[in-house]
């Protein structure tokens, strides 16, 4: 069974694209037929994509405006 690593993906991914990954990563660790070998590269593959989830959400969270109570606007 062969796990693609980071490389074999495009680095604009969006979030919801990298919870569909690191659902399938979890889905194959769970098989019965994973390799020790495979396990260490699905791993790292969950934690690769686990780390651009929390980039992605840090700049969504940047970019959220808080209104305050005169309608202005401040940065979260």
């Amino acid at each position: 069974m062969r796990v693609p690593d980071q490389t074999d993906k495009q680095k604009g991914t969006s979030l919801e694209e990298l919870f569909t990954e690191l659902e399938d990563v979890i889905h194959k660790m769970e098989g019965e037929d994973v390799t020790l070998e495979d396990s260490f590269r699905l791993y790292h593959r969950g934690m690769d994509a686990l780390k651009q989830c929390s980039e992605r959400i840090d700049e969504v969270e940047k970019k959220m405006l808080i209104l305050d109570e005169e309608g202005g606007t401040h940065e979260f």
